[in-house]
């Protein structure tokens, strides 16, 4: 969907063509972590349960809270936000969750997978962003990564030794 809204933005209509689709792909991203990561808040069992349960909620908020800051930005730059299921995906760059799993090392070990997916996908478009001189999108994946980043801490941190 290319469709371009008048806005005074004073970003080039190029810059801002280039960086709506970064953003859509991030917001796919953003919405199918979301819903992973509840796939493992309700289904994950083990010793550690409450604990990684409760992590695990407070994870999907952190990630829900970006979902909407990164819609929002690619609607202020002109585009549309595509934040539909079908979209979502159609669009993510994470793989695919499986939904037979229920010890808390499997939950983990593929969440951090697709976390690190999406930190090293933020990171790519972070400099994108900075080469536009799009301080504002910049700042959107720096709050991002910073989240991913202790996210994917927190979850490690329940399976090393």
């Amino acid at each position: 969907m290319n469709i371009m809204h008048h806005t005074k933005n004073s970003l080039s209509e190029k810059d801002r063509v280039e960086l709506i689709p970064m953003l859509n792909t991030t917001l796919a991203s953003l919405i199918d972590l979301y819903t992973q990561v509840k796939q493992a808040h309700w289904n994950v069992k083990g010793q550690g349960f409450f604990a990684v349960h409760e992590l695990l909620d407070d994870v999907a908020e952190q990630v829900e809270e970006h979902v909407d800051i990164v819609a929002e930005r690619a609607v202020m730059l002109g585009g549309t936000a595509l934040g539909t299921l079908e979209k979502a995906r159609e669009n993510t760059q994470l793989r695919t969750y499986p939904v037979d799993i229920y010890a808390i090392k499997d939950h983990i070990e593929h969440l951090t997978h697709n976390i690190a997916i999406l930190s090293e996908s933020a990171r790519e478009y972070l400099k994108d962003a900075e080469q536009r001189g799009d301080i504002a999108t910049s700042d959107v994946y720096v709050a991002l990564l910073k989240t991913l980043d202790k996210n994917l801490w927190f979850l490690e941190a329940h399976v090393q030794k």
